[in-house]
């Protein structure tokens, strides 16, 4: 029996390289995943389609955590990155993923802007 299919709208990369471990990314990550399943967020609850990953460095080590988001909108891959990520803002990011809405400005670099 293949593994069960959950659909999702988004991916969210959360970096957990040394820097980013210094300024909370660990605690970040419980922190969200705890908020994503309490609401429903999370790809495997009913009506949740937010995937969260612990990731590797993603490059931004002055500026952790760093969270990148990947999402099919439009037809188009959409990618969004944030450097000095708080646990509000990757609650914002998240819902934004869910809801099929703009992604935040605030703390967003490079491309796609």
């Amino acid at each position: 029996m293949p593994p069960r299919y959950f659909p999702t709208r988004g991916h969210l990369l959360l970096c957990q390289g040394q820097n980013c471990q210094a300024r909370g990314a660990r605690l970040l990550h419980a922190a969200l995943w705890k908020a994503l399943e309490r609401d429903a967020l999370a790809y495997y609850k009913t009506g949740g389609t937010v995937r969260l990953t612990e990731s590797g460095c993603l490059g931004a080590c002055a500026y952790g955590p760093t969270l990148c988001v990947y999402r099919e909108r439009g037809g188009a891959l959409e990618q969004g990155w944030y450097g000095a990520v708080d646990f509000p803002l990757a609650r914002r990011v998240a819902q934004a993923v869910q809801d099929g809405a703009d992604l935040p400005a605030e703390g967003r670099y490079g491309p796609d802007l």
